[in-house]
């Protein structure tokens, strides 16, 4: 009886790993650790698992490490899954990850589970991941050095076997200038990104590359206003080209009291040509099966995009007091109506005592302000209140909002979901 009431308690349990990812580290290094799991239901080749995954983060000083353990129960045998460790490497990749330093610092490295890689601005390489699920987990690496006058930033994918592979190097030729500090700041970079093998087969030729070079000048560089004027231009080889120039403003106030960074990008995009080709979706994306078989890279779909277009893109990230954080971003071409799309996300773990709370908020085909205020067919909302049992364990109540078409009426018609469950998260300095 006793296992059976443990069991109950374990399946009320589910992760929030995905959102800490999308609102913590990923985005902004924090200090401390973290100890986060949770539990679910998986089905796997037809058989049921109870899932138990945790994913526990510590930080000492520069250095950091993150382990991830995931455990599939057979609901029939009671055997935990054989073929999750039936090699050596499985038990490697328990854990996740281990850095020194943070990226943007003097000297960064980081091996292991690559959540959110970038090079230069992103225009090429933004919030790559290596890892876009428990079972397709690589061990990869990234590597910066700034020795002032130049640098590098660099990352692979796979450390076992060449795949993704990306590095910039940069260089501030009027370093050594004399007297006039923002000019001694401008800085030049080439970014070059290559995906060796996208099929996982050797014996075809189906490499993709691209390759950028860029411009910045830091207008501010204080210690609670920081901004940049930069001008990028990318290319996708075989394929087509972009440019973009935009500013960068980040505010950090004394104390930790608050902290703004946001971006702001006007776009010139050719034909088939994609930015941020090299997303957080790239290792999904790269090589998919039809269900005839045939494979299809996802540079295959460049020539769909046959016009050039011009348009903007705008970032944010802010968090206030340690204890509210918000991520936006929008996009929007010129003259091509309906084309704004939006995400918003805010997280308060901590902001009220005993209660935690989340939002999200994404809308696609956005024309005028009154498309973003209107919940229609092209939205999805999310708000989720937590009652803290305790400081670790969070009940959570998600009341949901989208449309869904009904195949009856021939008609996109609103659903509403309430989702309770239980968190474990626990943080820790």
């Amino acid at each position: 009886m006793r296992k059976v009431a443990l069991i109950v308690v374990l399946l009320l349990v589910t992760a929030t790993a995905a959102q800490a990812q999308l609102l913590g580290t990923s985005v902004m290094p924090q200090e401390g650790g973290a100890f986060t799991g949770g539990m679910g239901v998986a089905v796997i080749d037809n058989q049921t698992y109870f899932a138990i995954h945790l994913q526990p983060e510590l930080a000492f000083g520069k250095f950091g490490v993150g382990l991830d353990v995931n455990l599939l129960y057979n609901t029939s045998t009671g055997h935990i899954r054989s073929k999750d460790w039936d090699e050596s490497y499985d038990y490697l990749r328990l854990i996740r990850y281990v850095r020194y330093a943070h990226k943007g610092d003097p000297f960064y490295v980081r091996v292991g589970a690559l959540d959110a890689a970038r090079l230069g601005h992103g225009f090429l390489v933004n919030y790559y991941s290596n890892s876009p699920s428990y079972d397709d987990r690589k061990i990869g690496i990234a590597l910066d050095v700034d020795f002032g006058a130049y640098g590098f930033e660099s990352f692979a994918n796979n450390v076992a076997r060449a795949e993704v592979l990306g590095g910039r190097v940069y260089w501030r030729p009027l370093r050594s200038t004399i007297g006039l500090p923002i000019i001694k700041n401008f800085e030049l970079g080439a970014t070059y990104v290559t995906d060796i093998d996208p099929d996982d087969n050797r014996k075809t030729d189906d490499g993709v590359s691209a390759f950028g070079l860029d411009a910045g000048l830091p207008l501010i560089n204080g210690s609670v206003v920081r901004s940049m004027l930069y001008y990028d231009y990318g290319k996708i080889v075989d394929y087509g080209s972009g440019q973009a120039a935009g500013i960068g403003l980040d505010f950090r106030f004394p104390g930790g009291l608050a902290m703004l960074s946001a971006r702001f990008e006007r776009r010139w995009l050719g034909k088939e040509f994609e930015p941020n080709f090299f997303n957080a979706f790239y290792e999904v994306d790269r090589y998919t099966k039809s269900e005839y078989g045939r494979g299809v890279r996802k540079v295959d779909l460049l020539p769909t995009i046959t016009e050039e277009t011009k348009g903007y893109f705008g970032e944010l990230y802010g968090r206030v007091l340690g204890v509210i954080q918000v991520v936006g971003n929008f996009v929007r071409l010129d003259d091509v109506k309906h084309s704004g799309v939006l995400h918003l996300a805010a997280d308060a773990p901590d902001a009220v005592p005993q209660i935690a709370a989340h939002a999200t908020y994404d809308k696609a085909a956005i024309e005028t302000l009154e498309d973003v205020l209107t919940l229609d067919d092209r939205s999805v909302a999310r708000v989720g209140l937590g009652y803290k049992i305790k400081p670790y364990l969070i009940l959570y109540v998600d009341y949901i909002w989208n449309f869904t078409y009904n195949e009856r009426t021939q008609r996109y018609e609103p659903q509403e979901r309430i989702e309770p469950r239980l968190s474990f998260v626990y943080r820790f300095k």
